[in-house]
Order: structure tokens, then sequence, then C-alpha cells
């Protein structure tokens, strides 16, 4: 059974960090491209970063820009884990954050139930 749960979620005043993680289980972690995606409330689902993870253990992240120059992606690999540091948030950033799993070479698609973030003074 595929679970992938997120936390670190919750209030911030804008300029302020948070750490989003999401851990893994029922999956080969290695072989999947982890990703954050948020949904503001009437909006779609946005794709906010991935981090993505070779046959040969390379890692690189690609950003939305908006985030580009303030959040950073990173993933353990051992330990099943994906994170999202997020800084000098702005009340725009204000969404629910999902994790998101996606095979590298194969049908595996996997969502998490998602973590509210909330940007406001």
């Amino acid at each position: 059974q595929v679970q992938l749960v997120e936390s670190g979620g919750g209030l911030v005043q804008p300029g302020g960090s948070l750490r989003l993680s999401c851990a893994a289980s029922g999956i080969i972690f290695s072989r999947y491209a982890m990703a954050w995606y948020r949904q503001a409330p009437g909006k779609q689902r946005e794709w906010v970063a991935t981090i993505f993870n070779t046959q040969l253990g390379r890692q690189w992240p690609s950003y939305l820009e908006s985030v580009q120059d303030r959040f950073s992606i990173s993933r353990d690999n051992a330990k099943m884990l994906v994170y999202l540091q997020m800084n000098n948030l702005k009340p725009t950033d204000s969404a629910v954050y999902y994790c998101n799993a996606r095979e590298r070479e194969g049908p595996g698609d996997y969502w998490g139930q998602g973590t509210q973030v909330t940007v406001s003074s």
C-alpha cells in the first residue's frame, strides 16, 4: 500500500519560513520523481517544484518561477523523505500543499492528502 504523508504546514506571517515534509512508503523511492503541488481556494492545483532522481543517483530540482528564489526542494532517499523549505513566504503562497510521487519509468503516480499553509499577518 502506497502512502505519502505530508506534515509541517501551518500559519506563518509574511516573510516567515516553513519546512514541509513528505514521508513515502510502499514504493521504491529512488525510482520516483518527487514533487510538490499546491491548490488555493477556487484555483486549480499548481505545480511548485520537482526533484528528479536518476538511476545513477544524481538529483536535480526544478521550480515554478515565482518560487525559484524562495523555495528549496530536497530528498533523502535512505529515509524516503522529501522536503520543501519555504522562505520569505507571501500571502499568495497560501494553499494546501500536496506531495506527489511519479515513477520515472512506469505508471506509478501517487498523491498525499495535503497540508495547509496559511501566510497571514
